[in-house]
This record gives C-alpha cells, structure tokens and sequence, in this order.
C-alpha cells in the first residue's frame, strides 16, 4: 500500500486496527511511534547497485490501555511527516514487534489494515543460475539464492 491509499482510507474510518495475517489484531492500544522515510542502498548478488526507499511505520504497544489512536490523528502525524521529512507516496512498510521486530507489507481488507508478512527472494535470479520457473517456485522459501560455484556471492 502506497502513502496516498492510506491518506483516502483513514478518513473514512471511526477506528484504526490493524491485523496479521493470522487473524491476531495488534492491540488497540497501540501507538504510531514512528514515520519516517527509510532508504536502502544495496547491491544485489548479481552485482547490480540497487536503491529502494519505504515509508516506515512503527507501532508500538505500551501499558496505557485506554489509548486509541484515531485515524484524524494518524493522518496528522502522516501530514507532519511529509511535511518536515519530505516523505513521498511510496510504499508503506510496518515494523512490529511480536517476539521480535518484524517488517510487514500493509493491505487494507474494507474494515483493517492487514499486516502481510514479507518474504526475502533473490534480485538477480539469471546471475545465481536460478531458472525462471524455478526461481518463482522457491522465492518465498529461499534463504539464500547463490549456488556453490555460481560466481554470484
């Protein structure tokens, strides 16, 4: 999900809930305890220099049980960060923590945001001697995309 599809849901709701993909919603007492813009300048095991930048979120569940973020509230700590760090429309990435920091992708299912979980692949499958179909079968159980000899990594 992109900044500007958040930016057209939040005012359209009463309440702010977000949920993982299993079906457990964060508390609802979270808080957004971070915006900010995250940039990641990497080279890929292919050898090709690669920048990605991510509008970070961070939620965080603290003892006070009677917080309830509301979406005008959420928006204006959206509209500050635009503001004061020039974060652009990119997509939105969510750090929570569970039993440990997890970054998640954000979809939005009409009535929660939904925290999908995000899997690590290989960018430069051709250079790891991945075949294609191969490739699309492993990404999300890959943990490595080098082979012994490759000359990738």
């Amino acid at each position: 999900m992109k900044l500007s599809e958040i930016k057209e849901i939040l005012p359209t709701l009463d309440t702010v809930e977000f949920q993982l993909e299993n079906g457990t919603f964060v508390p609802e007492h979270f808080h957004v305890t971070e915006v900010g813009r995250v940039t990641k300048h990497f080279i890929d095991c292919g050898g090709v220099i690669r920048n990605e930048k991510t509008v970070n979120f961070q939620l965080w569940n603290a003892d006070d049980f009677e917080h309830r973020l509301k979406p005008a509230k959420l928006l204006n700590i959206i509209k500050l960060s635009e503001e004061k760090l020039g974060i652009e429309d990119d997509e939105i990435e969510v750090e929570y923590q569970n039993t440990t920091i997890g970054k998640y992708d954000l979809e939005f299912n009409g009535k929660n945001f939904i925290l999908k979980n995000k899997t690590t692949a290989c960018l430069a499958q051709e250079a790891c001697g991945i075949p294609a179909e191969k490739g699309s079968e492993l990404s999300s159980d890959m943990t490595s995309c080098c082979t012994p000899n490759s000359g990738c990594c």
